[in-house]
């Protein structure tokens, strides 16, 4: 039977022979270790390198600007917690829907949603060096609530801006705001409540819906997010007069231009008082306005996050877009609101026809036609005498078809009508085109001028106003002469808005032909300056 080896003597002696190459130390004492412990302490080492290895290549995997992600590395880690008692059945999450992802938040974060709790707070705290995440947006609030302005109290309704984390309640009208300095025009408890409506009008804000901005102290205390928007929000009401074109315009569609324009259609937009007809009216100009749609805030029991929005909307003037430091900050004027509405309903002329002796064409007029009040009784003749001074005259009626009427008014060089919505529609003439203002009997110098008249020069069109006078009007048929309708017509603005609506309102004219001839002719003249 052969010895073991592992008891051997060696063969040679140890002493150094002559003509013999001594063999290097480390080998010569690894061949005294016995086979069995060499074997173990080889795999010992294995080991220990392969656990360096590991580590190095963690550290590599998370550190290295080559990787997307370091969670690749523990991608299938398993999650903290697995088990569920068997009594108790697994927590239903609510469903997110997420419009834009956000990096820091593991509820968005596919890389680490697999991830155990632990190792989640450590890969987002190692983030930055491999994928820097945005900062968080600091909580900021700013409230405009100064009512008066030039002249106009309804010009300045309250509206509040909003950056940080906002969550939105439609059903329970709130707006939450994290905002963990408590810092914001809040009452105690907390929270602002606001109509956004764009007209600070008595009369009509208590049927406007209000929302409140409550402020919280941490996320934990506002309600979860069902939806994730990453663009910022408006919310408004389209509540009011908005079954009137003239207040279409003034009290949603121009402030929610201001507000918007410069986003670039990045913007969702959240509407109150919600009227599906009024939406579908004037969906050309909030697609255009906005890429997504728009949300009914009276019906929607989602909640939606933002990182900035506003609560209201910014105005003017009616029909006006001044310079403003806060309410027009980007500078826009009424003839880029003309340019915005031309671009939403696709219409072709930016500019009238040039009249002169090389071209036979006709400029062309489009006669409003009313069939309410302030009607102009005498407007065939009217009709008749514009065509045999040139023109080539359409008459019409303003109809609920906005983009039908806007291509006739923008096929027009001169627009006329008697004072009224109807005259909003200068908002689709070319820039250049003349409007025609016939003015009622009653003092109304103040609206014929600022409804229409500044509006008109500010969207540079040519403005002709003509003053009908106490022969012209109807009201010589209800009043007599002596009567402070004609004596004192400043009686009925001192009245107030119902006298107004009662007795200037209502009246019909019929303009003197030979008195208004000059004025038609006048128009004629601005197409060839």
């Amino acid at each position: 039977m052969a010895s073991s080896t592992a008891y051997s003597r060696p063969s040679k002696p140890p002493g150094p022979v002559a003509g013999d190459r001594r063999g290097p130390r480390l080998a010569k004492e690894l061949g005294r270790i016995e086979p069995k412990k060499l074997g173990i302490g080889l795999v010992a080492g294995c080991c220990l390198a392969l656990l360096t290895y590991l580590s190095f290549a963690r550290l590599f995997a998370i550190y290295s600007p080559v990787f997307d992600s370091s969670a690749l590395v523990l991608k299938n880690a398993p999650p903290a917690t697995t088990t569920v008692p068997a009594t108790e059945a697994p927590p239903v999450q609510p469903k997110t829907e997420v419009e834009q992802k956000d990096v820091t938040d593991p509820e968005v974060d596919p890389n680490l949603a697999n991830l155990p709790e632990a190792t989640r707070k450590e890969e987002l705290k190692e983030a930055p060096a491999t994928k820097p995440a945005a900062a968080a947006t600091e909580a900021k609030i700013t409230c405009d609530e100064n009512g008066v302005d030039e002249g106009f109290p309804y010009a300045r309704p309250p509206v509040c801006e909003l950056a940080g984390d906002i969550r939105i309640s439609p059903k329970e009208k709130t707006m939450y705001f994290v905002n963990p300095s408590g810092a914001g025009p809040f009452d105690a408890n907390g929270e602002k409540k606001i109509r956004p409506f764009a007209r600070k009008d008595a009369f009509l804000l208590p049927g406007v819906v209000e929302v409140t901005i409550k402020s919280v102290s941490s996320a934990e205390a506002a309600p979860q997010c069902t939806r994730r928007h990453g663009v910022p929000v408006v919310v408004f009401s389209v509540a009011g007069y908005t079954d009137n074109f003239f207040h279409d315009n003034t009290d949603v569609l121009i402030p929610l231009f201001l507000t918007t324009a410069h986003l670039k259609g990045e913007v969702q937009l959240l509407i109150t008082n919600f009227k599906p007809w009024w939406v579908h009216k004037f969906t050309p100009l909030l697609k255009k306005l906005s890429n997504y749609d728009v949300i009914n805030f009276d019906k929607d029991e989602e909640v939606h996050c933002f990182r900035a929005g506003h609560l209201g909307m910014y105005r003017d003037r009616d029909l006006i877009i001044s310079p403003h430091p806060t309410r027009n900050p980007h500078n826009y004027t009424m003839v880029d609101y003309n340019r915005f509405l031309r671009r939403a309903f696709g219409l072709p002329r930016d500019a009238p026809a040039v009249l002169g002796e090389e071209t036979a064409a006709k400029p062309k007029m489009l006669i409003i036609e009313r069939k309410g009040t302030r009607k102009l009784l005498n407007l065939r003749e009217v009709s008749s005498m514009c065509e045999a001074l040139g023109f080539a005259v359409t008459v019409a009626e303003a109809g609920a078809d906005v983009r039908r009427f806007a291509e006739r008014v923008n096929a027009a060089d001169v627009l006329l009508a008697v004072h009224g919505a109807g005259l909003t529609n200068q908002i689709f003439l070319p820039t250049g085109a003349v409007l025609v203002q016939i003015v009622p009997w009653g003092k109304m110098d103040w609206m014929a001028t600022n409804f229409y008249g500044q509006p008109a020069r500010d969207m540079r069109l040519r403005y002709v106003e003509y003053y009908v006078s106490e022969e012209e009007t109807t009201l010589k048929d209800k009043y007599p002469r002596d009567h402070y309708v004609f004596k004192d017509p400043m009686r009925i603005h001192g009245q107030g808005w119902p006298a107004i609506a009662e007795i200037i309102m209502k009246q019909d004219v019929m303009v003197n032909m030979t008195r208004f001839k000059p004025f038609l002719l006048k128009a004629l003249d601005e197409l060839q300056e």
